[in-house]
């Protein structure tokens, strides 16, 4: 092996592939082959390889650039925490690149393996996206600090939303309404190595109603039909249910849409809760539990800014608390 600090030269030579692959695979991973990048990404951390950072101070003694990961067109709200992001790092000199990742629920293999990582990146955060194990200890291995928002991992900290206690707001809210048979309305889960914001209001749900007087079930409704039809159909396909909590306000919104159009009256026949609080719940009046997007995002940054202030790479967890809001789309259960 060759002495010294390891280069793309070494790396390339190492990997049995061409200088201009590994740079690609450092620069614009989305243009080579996984397999390759992920050999590329194996051979860097053997050889304890670290891409060149500025020899100029930003403003404030902070080195470099921020790169900030996430399926931002795909979920909107990332974008919203995306925002708290930005505002909070606004005025700091850094620079920031920002990498729009495919939203693990649209992947057949959504755990993340690598980073876009580039020159110039002195600290990354990533958005939404579980981490492989392998992805974590190389994260671990790389050596500059990493923030986690909205991602539950035991080896990196970060900052996400309370969603086993979102879910408990939820079952508490409807198992007072009288509800007891309440269908939970998700997006496909495509792996189950990790424990997802899915899993953990689906679990406060069944927490909440199990405390209420009487026989009562959550159903999962699986949708992959974006049609609101066709979720209508789905989940008034479970006998007796009165209620459905989404996974998100997105799919909350098609549901009722999808009742109203069968002459189901929301909520005096049947109930509807969503997820987020965005702009969507505001308009079309959904009860709805409110998470604290932008603060997640803020909150991120901080995190990141003084782990790069402090030259330290092990991050705690901190964990935000939602909020439920209740607006027009929940009422007593039908007699």
């Amino acid at each position: 092996m060759a002495r010294g600090r390891p280069t793309i030269y070494t790396i390339a030579e190492r990997a049995g592939v061409s200088i201009s692959t590994v740079s690609l695979a450092i620069n614009h991973p989305q243009r080579v082959a996984p397999n390759t990048r992920r050999r590329i990404a194996e051979v860097a951390a053997e050889l304890g390889y670290r891409p060149d950072t500025p020899s100029g101070e930003r403003r404030g003694g902070r080195r470099g650039g921020v790169g900030v990961a996430g399926p931002f067109t795909s979920v909107a709200s990332y974008a919203r925490r995306l925002n708290g992001i930005l505002t909070e790092l606004r005025g700091t000199g850094i620079d920031v690149t920002v990498y729009d990742l495919p939203s693990a629920e649209r992947v057949d293999a959504p755990l993340l393996d690598t980073l876009p990582i580039r020159p110039g990146v002195d600290g990354i955060i990533v958005l939404g996206i579980p981490l492989s194990a392998e992805g974590a200890a190389r994260l671990s291995a790389w050596g500059p600090p990493v923030v986690l928002i909205d991602v539950a991992n035991s080896e990196v900290g970060g900052v996400r939303v309370d969603d086993l206690a979102g879910g408990e707001l939820v079952g508490s809210h409807l198992a007072a309404l009288g509800h007891r048979r309440v269908a939970f309305v998700h997006p496909p889960q495509r792996s189950f190595s990790y424990v997802s914001a899915g899993m953990l209001r689906h679990d406060g749900l069944v927490r909440a109603l199990g405390r209420a007087d009487g026989p009562t079930a959550v159903v999962p409704v699986e949708v992959t039909d974006p049609d609101p039809a066709a979720i209508a159909e789905q989940v008034l396909a479970v006998p007796g249910v009165t209620a459905a909590f989404a996974h998100t306000d997105l799919i909350a919104g098609r549901l009722r849409a999808g009742l109203i159009a069968r002459g189901i009256g929301v909520p005096d026949q049947f109930s509807v809760v969503g997820y987020d609080d965005g702009e969507l719940a505001e308009t079309l009046g959904l009860t709805t539990v409110r998470q604290p997007l932008e603060e997640t995002g803020r909150a991120g940054a901080r995190m990141l800014l003084d782990l790069m202030d402090q030259g330290a790479c092990e991050s705690e967890s901190i964990i935000l608390d939602p909020e439920l809001v209740e607006r027009a789309t929940t009422a007593p259960a039908p007699a």
